[in-house]
């Protein structure tokens, strides 16, 4: 089958790399992100997106169909294996994510650009919910890596886990930080003065 150009993608590399392993079907790839907990760094909520995923990677021809499964008990099932042009791949995408920091635009810093459009008041009300979820999220996550340390798991499979342990640590330091700044009045501002710093930011106009 002739390959075409493949975008990268978390979820489509976590499929490649299950699928080193050994072959699967959708289902069981699915079972093996949320067992091996990659649910955490992949977005595997919604079933349709694995399998347009695996669609894309079947086009690409970085996947191939090894057998259908029929079972009385399960509707019939396709079992993909990976191809040497998939492995190849998976490696080329591996060391590119790794090594090469890509822009990203998530909600949290969009929502932090548009901020002033909240009275002092509601913003802190917003960021202390936001840290009380940060908090859980970082107990569960320092559970999370003391059960993997309590059967032995080697820490090169914990990896993504103290990453986001650190990052969730650095958020909750940040937001407690800036709710001391806005609860002690060391962050202010004034709304006249950011209405003429944004007008006077403005092309002039033609005459």
């Amino acid at each position: 089958m002739a390959t075409t150009p493949l975008r990268s993608s978390p979820l489509a590399l976590t499929v490649l790399a299950l699928l080193h392993y050994k072959p699967l079907h959708p289902y069981g790839v699915q079972r093996l992100i949320k067992q091996w907990g990659k649910d955490q760094v992949v977005n595997v909520g919604q079933r349709a997106s694995l399998y347009r995923t695996i669609e894309r990677l079947l086009a690409a021809g970085l996947i191939t169909v090894r057998e259908t499964e029929r079972d009385q008990l399960y509707p019939e099932r396709t079992v993909y294996e990976i191809t040497g042009a998939g492995r190849e791949t998976a490696r080329a995408w591996l060391l590119e994510m790794l090594s090469a920091p890509k822009q990203e635009f998530p909600e949290f810093p969009a929502a932090l650009s548009h901020v002033l459009l909240l009275t002092p008041e509601e913003i802190v009300r917003a960021l202390d919910d936001r840290l009380a979820r940060v908090r859980a999220t970082l107990a569960q996550l320092e559970a999370d890596l003391a059960q993997g340390a309590g059967i032995g798991l080697p820490r090169i499979t914990l990896l993504e886990t103290e990453y986001l342990r650190a990052t969730t640590r650095a958020e909750a330091d940040w937001l407690d930080a800036v709710l001391d700044d806005l609860r002690a009045g060391r962050l202010a501002w004034s709304t006249e003065q950011l209405i003429a710093f944004a007008q006077g930011q403005e092309p002039a106009t033609e005459g």
